[in-house]
């Protein structure tokens, strides 16, 4: 059955409230045993799981696989970015490289070809490890396979910070990493920048987690927004359905530059809508979230449900238009590309 939105799961569960002040890195906690009240949407049941099965839409079928090879992929250096820069590589997937207040931080980092449960990427990854400068902090989503990825990680110095949901700090620490912070919805932490601080801001998403049989929703999951010392702001989602969280993140932090913005793994509506949005929806997040660009992601590198690979693309590009904001700011970029934001007037960025 398609799930069913409640009185309870319509309203926030977590008011927002005034920006606080960051919390120390590091620190251990304790947390809940599980976070199922946060979600937004029922989980999909055996029956749920049969109809899928039954209707046999879990990849895309043989003839929208032949747009596989049209996928866009255009590997390149990284751009020069200095403290006051920012700037966005997309290396597929949620996996981005974004310089900002002069950190290097990695998103949702998944270099593997391959990831348990799925067909390995039908793309390379658009940045090469070997070409990555310096890594000042990575932030993590929530921990299914294809956002948290360990043989990536293993790949990282056990001193570069982790910052991650509630929850998933005993992770990294059994892998020895030793920079780790794990934090609730609305909390923050800052890393120092050669300009000054960078705020790294964890904030809701409607989604889930699980990663073995027996940790369904024991640890949390979210987005990032980082803003930097001149208040350059970009908001990582991380993976999320549509719903009223965007519009509490947009009032919460005025002024997001850039929203990387997931638009792909939406097919069938009827099972993914509450976890997953379309690009349509995308697009609508992003005035949600009052913000001038929007940098599409999580399609085109892992079939994961039975969109064809090319119809997010044409998708977005189409509720972009309708929108009448500028081309400009529609980042549609292919795997390996980059786009440094300019110098503009606050004043003027033309949102919706």
């Amino acid at each position: 059955m398609e799930p069913q939105m409640t009185e309870q799961t319509e309203r926030p569960l977590a008011e927002p409230r005034p920006l606080g002040e960051p919390r120390p890195l590091g620190q251990v906690r304790s947390w809940p045993r599980s976070f199922a009240d946060r979600l937004t949407a029922p989980l999909p049941g055996v029956r749920a799981m049969a109809r899928l099965a039954r209707e046999g839409r879990l990849r895309p079928g043989s003839e929208a696989l032949r747009e596989v090879p049209l996928l866009p992929v255009e590997p390149g250096p990284l751009p020069a970015a200095d403290a006051g820069a920012l700037a966005v590589t997309w290396a597929g997937h949620a996996s981005w490289v974004v310089r900002v207040g002069g950190l290097t931080v990695l998103t949702d980092p998944v270099w593997s070809r391959r990831i348990l449960g799925t067909p390995p990427r039908v793309t390379p990854v658009g940045v090469p490890w070997e070409t990555l400068p310096r890594i000042d902090a990575v932030v993590i989503s929530h921990n299914h396979y294809d956002h948290l990825d360990a043989p990536t990680l293993k790949r990282l110095p056990r001193d570069t910070p982790l910052l991650l949901p509630a929850g998933l700090a005993g992770w990294a620490r059994r892998r020895r990493f030793t920079r780790v912070t794990d934090l609730d919805w609305w909390e923050a932490v800052e890393l120092p920048g050669p300009a000054g601080p960078v705020r790294f801001d964890f904030v809701p998403a409607h989604h889930w987690s699980k990663r073995t049989l027996t940790d369904t929703c024991r640890s949390l999951w979210g987005g990032w927004v980082l803003t930097a010392p001149d208040g350059r702001r970009v908001y990582f989602a991380g993976d999320t359905g549509y719903g009223f969280w965007f519009e509490r993140i947009g009032e919460r932090y005025p002024d997001i530059d850039v929203a990387l913005l997931p638009i792909g793994a939406y097919d069938p509506r009827w099972m993914l809508s509450p976890v997953h949005t379309d690009p349509e929806e995308a697009v609508r997040a992003c005035g949600d979230l009052g913000a001038r660009v929007l940098a599409p992601m999580h399609w085109a590198t892992f079939l994961l449900s039975a969109e064809p690979p090319l119809e997010p693309l044409r998708r977005v590009r189409a509720a972009w238009a309708a929108t009448g904001r500028p081309r400009e700011d529609l980042w549609d970029l292919p795997v390996g590309a980059s786009r440094v934001l300019a110098e503009y007037d606050r004043s003027v960025t033309g949102l919706m």
